[in-house]
């Protein structure tokens, strides 16, 4: 996500309320992030329990795409659009992108057990607390990390690109150890650049900035997930 856009017309001089109005934004970026997690899961629980969604989605392959399509085009979407919505309005486009994001990781409910789900889950729960702590509560400026963990990044698409055609499972291993390491990284670098920003924003710019921040985080959170499963899922076959 670009944090850079946004101007700093604001010197704050009292400590004590700097740190107050970080926390009471960092809570609104947690509170969006698991309100767009739970609409996800029940998404995808409630899709995964329907016989005719499954069918479709079985029966005509580009819906996939098209979904993937669309989750794309709502990241940019959204943080192009985001200085010229309302605040109101770009919490429902985020709200609006995690349904879509439910609607295309439903079949994991019917591909890997509910314990295996809710195992990884519990696992990422942890970690990407973990390292979001740490990138809040450190003294060390992530700048560099973020930088390089975004050209990772990059590489990581392209790689998963390329092994849709490939279906290389000791490339998919490779995909999958690497995207765990970028996503962990990611957490803390977008947790500790999310506070700065706090630090920074004007009062009615905070709205917005908790959108944005919640949805980096959300999709570090989803990502890391997707990426531990492939080792702690286990088939319902």
């Amino acid at each position: 996500m670009d944090y850079n856009n946004y101007p700093n017309p604001y010197n704050y001089h009292d400590t004590q309320a700097m740190v107050s109005k970080t926390s009471a934004v960092m809570k609104q970026v947690y509170l969006k992030m698991t309100a767009a997690l739970a609409v996800t899961g029940g998404v995808a629980l409630w899709c995964a329990n329907s016989m005719s969604y499954l069918h479709f989605v079985a029966t005509n392959s580009w819906f996939q795409w098209v979904l993937i399509i669309g989750i794309f085009g709502m990241v940019f979407a959204i943080n192009g659009a985001l200085r010229k919505l309302s605040s109101g309005a770009a919490t429902l486009l985020f709200y609006v992108f995690a349904v879509l994001f439910g609607l295309w990781t439903a079949p994991i409910f019917v591909i890997y057990t509910g314990a295996s789900i809710a195992k990884t889950f519990f696992i990422t729960a942890g970690t990407f607390a973990a390292m979001s702590v740490y990138g809040y509560t450190t003294n060390k400026d992530l700048t560099k990390f973020g930088n390089i963990l975004f050209m990772a990044l990059i590489g990581l698409i392209i790689a998963s690109l390329v092994n849709i055609f490939l279906r290389s499972d000791g490339l998919q291993w490779i995909i999958s150890i690497f995207g765990v390491l970028i996503f962990v990284g990611l957490t803390a670098w977008d947790t500790q650049t999310i506070k700065k920003m706090a630090m920074m924003m004007s009062n009615e710019q905070v709205g917005r900035l908790a959108t944005i921040g919640a949805m980096s985080l959300y999709m570090d959170f989803i990502n890391l997930f997707l990426y531990l499963l492939q080792f702690f899922g286990r088939s319902n076959d």
